[in-house]
């Protein structure tokens, strides 16, 4: 008898996703109070990472709020946008 060895050839499967970043504007008229429940409902921050982007939205005229695919990044964009703040996918 003779023996048979089997070589199994594995291949591995990678998805490229380009990741995106969710930036909020800073603007003259939302309060602090409504861009920090936004980002608390929209984006799922906790409140003091709300809190902490909403300063630097007010002091440096933007923060990069969430990083993701376009996927997952376009449904808040939209919905920080209905709620009148200025966001955009970059």
């Amino acid at each position: 008898m003779t023996e048979t060895e089997v070589l199994e050839e594995r291949g591995t499967v990678e998805t490229v996703v380009e990741s995106k970043d969710l930036i909020v504007f800073n603007d003259d008229f939302n309060t602090f109070d409504h861009v920090i429940d936004s980002l608390i409902k929209v984006c799922k921050h906790k409140p003091i990472q709300a809190e902490q982007c909403t300063w630097l939205v007010h002091y440096k005229g933007k923060c990069q709020v969430k990083k993701g695919s376009y996927d997952t990044l376009e449904p808040m964009c939209i919905a920080l946008l209905d709620r009148g703040i200025t966001a955009e996918i970059q």
